[in-house]
């Protein structure tokens, strides 16, 4: 193996294999353990930093090909692992360890899926969550490859497309989850999404509609050009149910004699068996439906053949179109409730229809109207003027 002082005119020129060599070394003069390997077949060689590991064996770390990087380019480069290698590292053992680390895909196919599974009651929204966006996004990267401005970055282009903030941070925040779950299992040393701020820093906070915002948005929703994102959101706001079960609904969970929809475990947030009681808007809606011959599931993509799994960015241009820009998909559920408790109903009633698992969590759709609320006001004073012995009030 030759031992020269490398210049740039020789590697564009003059780095040739000899006809009997497999594979053939070029070794710099100028800065020791930087070569050139090059071979017959090859269009040009590719650099290499040949030094001795802390068991004093020859290891091999890869710079770069000689037609992607430049010579003075690869000496820098080359003095910089030096320096780590003197420091005690060995560059070659960590990019091997570093390509252990799973890619996004792996990670959550064979470890985040079954666990979520298990362990959260969110699974069916965070597996929506990562095949809508993330999986073809990120999911060929490394877990050790992402980096926080590419987080940032991922989070304001979500924001700039048309998703609602709270939308947004909940990409920020599976993401966030995923890698906390990956340094306690050993996969990763630090957390990329650490620190992201959110655009929904209050994210508990409802909106709910006036009389006069909800005959504009069913005006809208009753006329809108996309029928079938239209009649989702018509069916959420009539019960009350979460996008996912929406989205996920079949034609055999549907009983008309008895006025019910039966949500099944997989599709809950609660992991339980739930029975929605279907008014006569949300049957209203279920007879508009053209899919029941054709299709397994209610709500279906007429182009792609399948059901939809988001209808973030439709229902985008539909709150855009009806002034309520802030009015998230998930509102409609809120509306629902408050439908509920203005019309007197408890919350134990509410909590069974909305299928909370606990009556603390109904407690913030208990959105009283101020008319409601004197309603109540009055039926105490009947009861006291009842007991007085006088009239009624």
């Amino acid at each position: 193996m030759p031992v020269l002082k490398l210049t740039q005119d020789f590697i564009n020129n003059s780095l040739i294999c000899p006809a009997d060599k497999k594979r053939f070394e070029y070794c710099d003069k100028e800065l020791p353990g930087l070569i050139i390997v090059v071979s017959p077949l090859s269009q040009g060689g590719t650099y290499f930093l040949r030094y001795k590991n802390g068991a004093g064996k020859t290891s091999y770390m890869k710079i770069s090909r000689t037609n992607e990087m430049t010579l003075a380019d690869a000496r820098k480069k080359a003095k910089l692992l030096k320096l780590e290698i003197s420091n005690g590292a060995d560059p070659s053992n960590e990019k091997r360890v570093q390509k252990a680390v799973p890619t996004l895909a792996a990670f959550y196919e064979q470890h985040y899926k079954p666990y979520a599974a298990v362990h959260k009651r969110s699974a069916s929204s965070d597996h929506q969550i990562y095949t809508c966006r993330l999986e073809s996004r990120f999911g060929h990267l490394r877990l050790n490859q992402f980096t926080k401005t590419m987080i940032i970055g991922f989070h304001n282009e979500l924001r700039e497309s048309g998703l609602a903030g709270a939308t947004c941070d909940h990409y920020v925040k599976f993401l966030r989850h995923a890698f906390n779950l990956a340094i306690d299992w050993d996969m990763l040393k630090e957390n990329p999404a650490s620190g992201v701020k959110l655009f929904n820093l209050d994210n508990k906070v409802e909106h709910y509609l006036s009389e006069t915002e909800l005959q504009t948005l069913m005006t809208v929703l009753q006329t809108g050009a996309n029928r079938p994102v239209c009649m989702i959101s018509m069916f959420l706001l009539s019960t009350g149910a979460r996008m996912n079960e929406v989205l996920s609904a079949k034609w055999c969970q549907i009983n008309r004699e008895t006025r019910t929809w039966k949500i099944p475990a997989l599709n809950s947030k609660s992991k339980k068996v739930r029975s929605v009681p279907l008014n006569d808007s949300a049957l209203d809606i279920i007879s508009q439906l053209d899919t029941e011959a054709e299709f397994e599931y209610l709500f279906v993509n007429r182009v792609t053949g399948n059901p939809y799994t988001n209808i973030h960015k439709a229902w985008g241009k539909i709150r855009d179109q009806a002034g309520l820009p802030q009015l998230r998909i998930h509102d409609l559920r809120h509306q629902y409730a408050s439908f509920l408790v203005n019309s007197g109903r408890t919350l134990y009633e509410v909590q069974q229809i909305l299928g909370h698992s606990t009556s603390k969590v109904t407690e913030r759709y208990s959105h009283l109207s101020s008319a409601t609320l004197q309603a109540a006001a009055n039926s105490a004073s009947v009861m006291i003027n009842a007991a007085m012995g006088g009239e009624a009030a």
